[in-house]
């Protein structure tokens, strides 16, 4: 079996949010090289299916990318917080809707080869509008759009984020077959 052995790490960079490490690593025929990992806190991701089969979207610009897209309200998971709650929680935060009970639809790893970056995206069938969104910075607009649109929206390139094509993909499928 082929397996890399990470013989140690010591950190390069820390803050709140991430902390980069580099890695003494021995390579399956011995010979070793430095690599970067990147840790950082497990992520909540949130989407609501409503009765017509639409999804509640953010349209928002990354700086980093310097690109406008279609995502979903995510965030990291505070300290001892479940991720199903701080899912909805960052829902809540970034749309002004309250989602119902959320369900795990699947766990992502989108850098696993660099990145200890664990997603888990949380679905619910329901959700109730309280208000303007607290977090309403986070994006341009919001809107509720037809999952029948999604392969249309990925293939334009409106929907860069990799939780949000898997998740979106996944419940165009489980919702339409």
């Amino acid at each position: 079996m082929s397996v890399w052995r990470n013989l140690g790490e010591h950190t390069a960079y820390e803050n709140r949010w991430v902390t980069v490490n580099m890695a003494d690593v021995e390579l399956p025929d011995g010979r070793h090289l430095d690599h970067t990992v990147i840790r950082l806190r497990p992520v909540a991701v949130a989407t609501v299916v409503n009765e017509a089969n639409e999804v509640l979207l953010l349209w928002r610009h990354r700086f980093i990318t310097d690109a406008w897209g279609w995502e979903l309200p995510s965030g990291g998971t505070g300290e001892g917080e479940a991720p199903a709650v701080a899912a909805a929680r960052e829902f809540e935060e970034e749309t002004g809707w309250r989602p119902g009970p959320m369900r795990l639809l699947l766990a992502v790893d989108p850098m696993p080869g660099i990145s200890t970056s664990h997603h888990r995206v949380y679905w619910s069938d329901s959700a109730q509008r309280i208000g303007e969104p607290r977090d309403g910075f986070e994006s341009a607009r919001r809107e509720w759009v037809p999952l029948e649109k999604v392969p249309e929206l990925i293939t334009r390139g409106e929907v860069r984020s990799a939780n949000a094509v898997a998740a979106l993909l996944m419940l165009r499928h489980l919702r339409l077959g």
